[in-house]
Order: C-alpha cells, then sequence, then structure tokens
C-alpha cells in the first residue's frame, strides 16, 4: 500500500534527479497534450529559449506518440494490457540541461530491430542526420508500418547529446528506455 512516506521519498527522489515532469500509465493524445503544455508553460516560466522549449516539447510529443503507438498496435494480443499500461516519461532539467527520459515495454521481436534502427541513428553527425531525414522522406512505406520512420531521426537530429538507449528483459517481453538531452 502508498503511503504518505513513500509518497514523501518519491517526491525526494524526484526532486533529488532533477525530475520536473513525470507520467506513468496509459497515453491518450489528451493526456500527451495537457503535460505538453505544461512543460511549454513551466520553460516559459524560466524564460528559456524558444528553440529548446521547442526541441524539448517536438521530443516529448514524438516520444509519447510513438509509445501509444507502439501500445495500440499490440490491441487484440496477449500482452496488450501490460504493453499499454507501461509508459512512463520524465522531463527533467540539470546542469547540462533538459532531459526527456521515456520508455516502455515492447516484443522482444520488435527490440532487435528498434536497437538496430537507434544504432544506426547515435554515430551519426547533424549533416549525416540531416541527409537521413531527406533519403527517408523519400521512400515507399511498407504495408505495415506504423509511420515513415523519420520519428527517431528528427528526435537525434534535435537533441544536443547522442541519444542513449537501453533494453531490459523482463519476463518475455523488454522494457525500452530512451534518453535524450536538449
Amino acid at each position: 500500500m502508498f503511503d504518505d512516506k513513500m509518497l514523501i521519498n518519491l517526491q525526494n527522489t524526484l526532486s533529488s534527479s532533477g525530475i520536473l515532469i513525470s507520467f506513468s500509465g496509459r497515453f491518450s493524445q489528451g493526456i500527451i497534450e495537457e503535460l505538453g503544455e505544461a512543460i511549454i508553460k513551466h520553460m516559459e516560466t524560466e524564460e528559456r529559449p524558444r528553440n529548446d522549449i521547442y526541441n524539448v516539447f517536438a521530443i516529448f510529443v514524438e516520444t509519447t506518440n510513438n509509445i501509444k503507438r507502439y501500445s495500440l498496435s499490440k490491441q487484440g494480443s496477449e500482452v496488450y494490457e501490460r504493453i499499454y499500461n507501461s509508459g512512463i516519461v520524465t522531463i527533467g532539467r540539470n546542469n547540462e540541461g533538459y532531459y526527456i527520459c521515456a520508455g516502455n515495454l515492447i516484443e522482444k521481436a520488435d527490440a532487435d530491430k528498434l536497437a538496430a534502427q537507434l544504432d544506426s541513428l547515435i554515430p551519426l553527425d547533424k549533416d549525416q542526420l540531416k541527409k537521413r531525414y531527406k533519403e527517408q522522406i523519400k521512400k515507399d512505406l511498407p504495408p505495415d508500418s506504423m509511420g515513415a520512420g523519420l520519428g527517431l531521426i528528427d528526435i537525434a537530429r534535435k537533441c544536443s547529446k547522442p541519444m542513449n538507449y537501453s533494453l531490459r528483459d523482463i519476463d518475455h517481453l523488454s522494457f525500452f528506455t530512451l534518453t535524450v538531452k536538449v
């Protein structure tokens, strides 16, 4: 059972980690929009540069929409409820700037494909990412595609340091975490 001591400990953990906003659970369009608004307002009160605000907001929207789309794509599967309820995003600030950390459960069969895509993007510089983005736009979409594959490229273009990710096996699924610094 969750009690006041646990809540205080959670608040202390979030505060000591520099976390400004955190959400865990099912991502809906409404929740994404509300949290996005909160991010913008918070950063505006800190008088952050517009470009920083835009990049943090855009990365937040892309990561949470990726979680939402992936979860919904598993509708009807026996792991759907676990995946759909596993999303989490935190936005924080430290002495290096802002960071967005998002994660969710994914099927192990999807983990290798996602890791390969990220591994191909992480070493690229800004010019190479721009080129990859333009190449990707021109490609035809496979019939089973959930998008044009531009989201992760766009995130990589907006971050100030290379993206970092991890995959942790949990039962017959993997927990995917993506950390991006702006």
